[in-house]
């Protein structure tokens, strides 16, 4: 139950991929018959993300990740405007750390970075907060499509309208979203999308970046003209392959999948409620189908994730990206949790795969593990006994 952080490869994905890990193995920017098959596949992957969000297919762009085309998009959009003397940049609190460091990075080279907060418990921000918080020098406008940790899908089509009608360039980073809700580039007025192969049961290390047809992209790595000269480097094309091959599945069978996961989830949320001083994380309603994150006092998240896992559960208090981290979650200190709550995090994430026997078998053994855990927490006991 931590498909948030990664998925599982698809059959779909794995068939995509044998054939460029074997007989059709050539460069794709050679010229003789093995590299010009495999710019073919190239092509014919690009051809499928483009189908996917509705893009042109010289819109998008090949990544090593979600990261890599946020930073792309992040820096290419603020030098653009530098250029022109806006140096303002808009987000908010709660982004992905690829997002919020690339905006530290620009602070320091003197861009006037602003993050909006957003709404408590649900981490919503709506789209009259950006209006509010428009400049004259505003050069971006950075907001995730929905949140990797509390699930929260946020308003990006009313946040895109506004910025095509001030023409300030708009990215959203749509690593989570990707393959779990349509994602139309022109119905959200986007200029860039990120998104990630490993989200939606594709292979890990690739990623893509849309790209509006006009709007500034630099190249992060020199060296050659891949990508229309945007990023040097051969291109992976077995993942490439297994990426488009993943989303292609995704986005046809979304519908009836999300069904049934929707299903799954609303399980599990109820489940979790019942136990005693247990908080939902997340809007209840403008959600990702598979995410569930709670807050339960009077224990820390780093026990509850290892008695979890002795029970054969796999779960995360928040980002795989700062699982190293002994720090509350930056997300749910966004949405108003105190310290000594957000520490009892945990985020269940669920995917195509997941099973009604999985679900039970989560429902009989967290409660038991809080449970236990409270038991020998003088935390949970210094509660109990002031009634707090």
């Amino acid at each position: 139950m931590d498909n948030a952080a990664t998925t599982c490869m698809s059959a779909a994905a794995k068939a995509a991929m044998l054939p460029y890990l074997d007989e059709i193995y050539g460069n794709p920017s050679s010229l003789h018959a093995w590299g010009q098959a495999a710019s073919a596949a190239l092509q014919t992957a690009r051809e499928q993300i483009a189908l996917c969000v509705n893009a042109d297919p010289k819109e998008i762009y090949f990544t090593s990740g979600g990261s890599e085309a946020d930073n792309q998009a992040i820096l290419s959009a603020a030098y653009a405007g530098a250029v022109k003397g806006r140096k303002h940049i808009l987000s908010t609190t709660i982004e992905h750390h690829a997002v919020l460091q690339t905006l530290e990075a620009l602070a320091k080279e003197g861009f006037a970075v602003e993050l909006l907060p957003v709404a408590p418990g649900t981490g919503t921000v709506t789209a009259a907060q950006v209006e509010n918080a428009l400049r004259e020098d505003t050069a971006l406008v950075t907001v995730m499509t929905a949140n990797n940790e509390i699930g929260t899908v946020l308003p990006i089509a009313e946040i895109g309208k506004l910025c095509r009608a001030r023409k300030i360039l708009f990215h959203s980073d749509a690593v989570q979203a990707a393959g779990h809700m349509p994602l139309d580039v022109k119905a959200l007025g986007v200029d860039y999308l990120s998104i990630s192969g490993h989200k939606f049961h594709g292979p890990k290390g690739v990623g893509a970046l849309y790209c509006r047809r006009g709007a500034p992209l630099r190249a992060l790595l020199l060296g050659g003209a891949q990508e229309r000269s945007r990023r040097a480097g051969t291109e992976n094309l077995p993942a490439i392959a297994g990426m488009a091959a993943a989303l292609t599945e995704a986005a046809a069978e979304m519908e009836t999948v999300n069904s049934r996961i929707q299903g799954l989830r609303e399980q599990l949320i109820a489940g979790l409620r019942k136990i005693e001083r247990s908080h939902l994380n997340g809007d209840p309603v403008r959600r990702l189908p598979g995410n569930v994150h709670f807050c339960f006092e009077g224990l820390e998240g780093e026990a509850l994730l290892l008695l979890l896992d002795a029970k054969g559960i796999a779960a995360s208090s928040g980002s795989a990206c700062t699982s190293g981290s002994l720090d509350p979650s930056h997300v749910l200190l966004g949405i108003g949790r105190p310290h000594e709550i957000a520490h009892g995090s945990l985020r269940l994430s669920l995917s195509r795969y997941t099973t009604q026997a999985e679900i039970d078998h989560a429902l009989r053994e967290i409660p038991r593990v809080v449970d236990y855990l409270r038991q020998i927490s003088p935390v949970w006991e210094a509660i109990m006994k002031e009634g707090k």
